[in-house]
């Protein structure tokens, strides 16, 4: 079969990008519209490929995934060699051991955890309905996935103390973009906000290590213990970095992705009440179409909306040519919105979730978590704590917001690029008519 090189974009298109300034999506948007599913573009001597098309996709992030390597993660600073950022045998050997925590029996564990922060959720907006506060939707939901994983991690609920010091996560990863890739010694707040992280991640394995468990248990820090009982390669710092990078996988992604859909729901005030009305409270119906309010919530803003590898080898990609050591980077976002595969793809429509025949059915059309060996292993855990919180929420209140980000910021994962305040109930309605 012949091959070709990869077409790479216009390196006008490129200077006059980097010139305005703008977003790194706005280049990549250019690429896939001008060139299709695999294309380059150069940002220094050597071009950078971006994937898009469904089939490639799968190449490189299932079928071959040691052709296609993770190089060094974005957040290793803070996340060390915890399992996102670890690689070959180390990551293999700590993807088992967590893997059995977040399917099956190992999920059954954390559902009553789920639902106490959920009701603790709901106690919170029941009394902003009554008093019309004006509260953020995006930190409450951050609030939530802390409580959800440190109860997860910890056996405890989230107490203000605890919360105050965990707010260093979110302010170290909005940090990370502005840092040089390879910082090993940073400074300023974001060394003061490790020194909290480090700390704080220290106080909860010592408390674990005195069989220390929470009201509701052992939690998944017990589990790490356990494992250095028999596994040397379970120092103290690996089980740190661990803790921490769950700490963000199971916080950040699910904080942002709820709080997209709020504002989502904001501007599809009937895709709420088609939810609510497939069925009754509690009944498998209601729970599915909730589900697939937060599906079609990943399709607009995926968890990983990028995917960055390293080509290990030459290989032949989709009939191009890839040699070894390009940068190749996978974009969720870009292929979910691509109107060769999606009805409409701008359009916010539950029934692609509810409805057989309504998205596309290759697996690498929908991945906002990834696909392949190196999917996020929270996926199921993500789902069911989003569900559980949206089966409180949803019938009870409709939050108005006071204002709306004007466009989203992406980093690690691409968030609103402003805050989020609302405000609910009666007080909420007289609010949004004046």
């Amino acid at each position: 079969m012949a091959t070709h090189a990869v077409p790479e974009l216009d390196p006008a298109l490129v200077g006059q990008w980097q010139a305005g300034g703008g977003d790194i999506i706005d280049l990549l948007t250019q690429a896939r519209e001008q060139l299709g599913g695999v294309a380059a573009f150069r940002l220094g001597p050597r071009p950078t490929v971006l994937v898009t098309d469904p089939v490639a996709v799968q190449h490189v992030l299932a079928l071959h995934p040691g052709r296609y390597v993770k190089r060094s993660h974005r957040a290793r600073l803070l996340i060390g060699d915890g399992v996102l950022a670890a690689t070959g045998e180390a990551w293999q050997r700590q993807r088992r051991l967590l893997q059995s925590q977040f399917t099956g029996r190992g999920m059954r564990r954390y559902e009553q955890r789920i639902t106490f922060a959920a009701r603790t959720s709901a106690a919170r907006w029941a009394e902003y309905a009554r008093t019309g506060q004006v509260f953020d939707v995006g930190e409450e939901m951050r609030r939530f996935a802390l409580d959800t994983i440190w109860r997860s991690l910890t056996g405890h609920p989230l107490d203000p103390a605890t919360e105050r010091e965990l707010a260093a996560v979110p302010a170290v990863v909005a940090a990370l973009p502005s840092l040089p890739a390879d910082s090993t010694a940073p400074q300023g707040t974001v060394a003061a906000d490790l020194a909290v992280i480090d700390a704080l991640a220290g106080h909860a394995i010592a408390a674990a290590r005195d069989k220390e468990a929470g009201p509701d248990g052992p939690g998944l820090l017990h589990v790490l213990l356990d494992a250095a009982e028999t596994r040397p390669e379970y120092t103290d710092g690996l089980i740190r970095d661990e803790l921490v990078t769950l700490l963000v996988a199971g916080h950040e992604t699910t904080a942002t992705t709820l709080t997209w859909l709020y504002l989502l729901l904001d501007r599809n005030p009937e895709a709420r009440e088609q939810a609510l009305a497939a069925g009754a409270d509690g009944s498998p119906e209601r729970r599915l179409a909730i589900q697939a309010l937060v599906h079609e919530a990943l399709r607009f803003y995926p968890s990983a909306w990028i995917l960055p590898r390293s080509a290990a080898e030459d290989d032949i990609l989709a009939g191009y040519e890839i040699e070894a050591g390009t940068d190749v980077l996978v974009c969720p976002y870009l292929t979910h919105r691509d109107p060769q595969l999606w009805d409409d793809p701008g359009r916010f429509d539950l029934t692609r979730f509810t409805v057989s025949g309504r998205r596309p059915v290759h697996p690498g059309s929908y991945f906002p978590f990834g696909i392949g060996p190196r999917a996020c292993l929270g996926l199921q855990f993500a789902l069911r704590e989003s569900t559980v919180l949206l089966e409180h929420l949803l019938p009870a209140h409709t939050p108005r917001f006071r204002s709306i980000p004007e466009g989203a910021a992406y980093s690690i994962t691409v968030r609103p690029d402003g805050p989020t305040p609302a405000v609910l109930g009666d007080q909420a309605a007289d609010a949004a008519r004046r």
